[in-house]
């Protein structure tokens, strides 16, 4: 294993433990915060869960970002583990301070030089970026070629959320009133994106299906050029609809895709709701 350059990322990654552990690496977990108690997610609050316990809550909860003593600690111990580099992968710094943090605790500690990379998104997109990092350290990659790939992986990346509940929108401060009832009766299923590490609007679409049905024909787009594309279908909580959309494409693209399915996890739940389905995709390196 190489010792030079180590791994880290955040929990919004949701990269399942055992490919965390398989690529050796290392998580620093964000929280949720229910009626004042806090759980870390994944190490103390399953997506399971979470989406249980948001069934029931009065009010929706909160989340935190890992602190920068969290890092510290981290980054302390793979220095004594003998680790040179660090290449430390977030979720956009648009959304969270967890990037920030990171590249704070780099400083404090001596002797390792901690490198960050802000993904510019979350979920398993964020996913894509570790896992290819994480692959090319351990071939024995330094931080220089591991950046490299990671620019070019944002220049092909995409992914777009539909948002199914409105009313969580509206019970978290991100949707008025009149915003809500208007959605409601137009039945509106907006379409979302990131850009420039924020999460914005895309297009605002009537129907599910129709939703759906646009995300796919911006992923047939890219499908339909050259090269060998990673996908993975997001959800809240949808697994039959995930797994659906998820043989479709293979069906339809089987010689070009690699698709996995993920979940939005407590933190981005928060956020998105439940029921809430995405799909992001991005260009493999040429062989």
């Amino acid at each position: 294993m190489n010792k030079n350059v180590a791994i880290v990322t955040d929990s919004t990654a949701y990269l399942p433990k055992e490919e965390r552990e398989r690529l050796s690496i290392y998580m620093v977990p964000l929280s949720v915060i229910f009626a004042e108690k806090t759980y870390k997610e994944e190490l103390e609050l399953t997506t399971e869960e979470f989406y249980k316990k948001l069934e029931g809550a009065e009010q929706l909860p909160t989340t935190s970002q890992p602190s920068t003593g969290q890092f510290v600690e981290l980054f302390t111990d793979l220095k004594k583990q003998g680790y040179q580099q660090v290449v430390t992968l977030h979720l956009s710094s648009g959304i969270s301070g967890t990037f920030q943090n990171a590249l704070t605790a780099g400083e404090m500690v001596d002797e390792l030089e901690v490198h960050g990379f802000d993904s510019e998104i979350a979920c398993y997109a964020l996913g894509f970026f570790v896992r290819e990092a994480a692959q090319l350290a351990l071939k024995g990659a330094g931080v220089s070629e591991i950046l490299t790939r990671l620019e070019e992986i944002k220049a092909t990346l995409k992914a777009y959320f539909m948002v199914a509940d409105l009313g969580h929108l509206h019970r978290g401060g991100r949707l008025s009133g009149g915003q809500l009832l208007v959605g409601n009766l137009l039945k509106i299923k907006p379409i979302l994106h990131f850009v420039d590490g924020k999460i914005v609007p895309f297009e605002k679409v009537r129907t599910e299906k129709k939703a759906i049905d646009r995300i796919l024909q911006l992923l047939d787009q890219d499908l339909r050029s050259d090269g060998r594309y990673e996908v993975t279908v997001i959800h809240a909580m949808r697994p039959e609809a995930a797994e659906q959309l998820a043989a479709d494409i293979r069906e339809n693209y089987d010689n070009v895709v690699d698709v996995v399915i993920s979940v939005f996890g407590p933190v981005i739940g928060t956020h998105l709701g439940p029921g809430s389905l995405g799909i992001s995709w991005y260009k493999q390196a040429e062989a």
